[in-house]
Formats: structure tokens, C-alpha cells, sequence
């Protein structure tokens, strides 16, 4: 198991590089991720793992991309709601990727 060093704790991550136990999150543990992933979070990311945070929170889920796509057209408009927009910030994987910085589990149906 991996682990990330935030503050002085150890926060324990799966081989995929989530979070073992989702309460360990935090904005802190978010920057200490993407800087493990060599991506400087912006203004447009943190309202992408805030909305993902917020989805989570209702569906229990973390989504796919289609659903992450759909779902962010719903709520910051067609111009942030968008495949290349979401690729653009995340490299090409935002489902994935997003989930893991927003301390979420890995979407069910990517591989």
C-alpha cells in the first residue's frame, strides 16, 4: 500500500493511488495528489472536485465520464459541461482523475 505524507500524517492510498479511507481528504491531501500527478490545480479544477464532491455526495457514486460530463453541463453550463474542456484539465482522463484528486473511489466502469 502507498502512502502520502500531509501535515505530518500518513494517508493511506490503494495501488491506484485513492484514498483508502475517503475521510482523509482534504484541500491539503487534494494539492499533495495532484502534485503526485503533476498537474497544478487551478481556480476550473477545484470548482471540478467541488461538483464531484457535491455528486458523490448525492449519488454515492463516484461517475463515469459521460455522467461527469452531463452532470457538470448541469450545473456550471454547456461551456465547463464538456468533453474537451474536463480532457483539457485533466488529462485526458477526467473521471478518473478527478475522483482521485477529489478523494473519492474510482468510477466502477473505468478501467
Amino acid at each position: 500500500m502507498n502512502t502520502l505524507i500531509v501535515a505530518q500524517r500518513n494517508i493511506a492510498l490503494d495501488k491506484d493511488g485513492y484514498l483508502v479511507d475517503l475521510a482523509d481528504w482534504s484541500p491539503e491531501v487534494a494539492v499533495a495528489l495532484a502534485e503526485r500527478e503533476e498537474l497544478p490545480l487551478t481556480a476550473d479544477h477545484w470548482e471540478v472536485l467541488e461538483l464531484l464532491r457535491q455528486f458523490y455526495t448525492e449519488f454515492q457514486l463516484s461517475p463515469a465520464t459521460r455522467p461527469l460530463i452531463k452532470y457538470t453541463a448541469l450545473k456550471l453550463g454547456a461551456e465547463k459541461g464538456n468533453s474537451l474542456h474536463l480532457n483539457r484539465l485533466f488529462k485526458g482522463t477526467p473521471a478518473k482523475l478527478a475522483a482521485k484528486l477529489a478523494g473519492l473511489p474510482k468510477p466502477t466502469n473505468c478501467i
